[in-house]
């Protein structure tokens, strides 16, 4: 019965060991395997810089026009760039359609000026 107890226990210890063992083993996999994830989500494209910039929404175009404005008004802004955001965001919500209006044809003409440069661009790429 001795011999049993102590057999029993070199095998329950023996097959702890073995537990720990490759517990470990997969955990180093696990992270390996995750670091060549996390490295292939972090690589970006080249972007080519002749490629033509891309439209801008109404929004933006209002923001730009603003901007100057607003830390014009209030020069201790200047270096808090969310807050300047919040102002104008929360401006352009109380805008009304009217007011939109010249932003968004802007943006209208901007998005035409894009597909044309664009579609040059493809035809020069292949």
């Amino acid at each position: 019965m001795y011999i049993y107890y102590i057999l029993s226990s070199v095998l329950y210890m023996s097959s702890y060991i073995f537990y720990e063992f490759v517990s470990k083993q997969i955990d180093k996999m696990a992270t390996k395997t995750q670091k060549k994830v996390i490295k292939k989500q972090n690589k970006k494209k080249k972007k080519d810089p002749l490629a033509p910039k891309r439209a801008l929404s109404a929004y933006m175009f209002y923001v730009k026009d603003k901007r100057l404005e607003i830390i014009q008004e209030r020069p201790e802004l200047a270096k808090e760039v969310a807050q300047v955001g919040k102002l104008i965001g929360e401006a352009w919500g109380q805008l009304t359609p009217a007011q939109k209006a010249p932003y968004e044809k802007k943006a209208e003409l901007d998005k035409v000026r894009y597909s044309k440069e664009i579609e040059e661009y493809r035809k020069t790429k292949e």
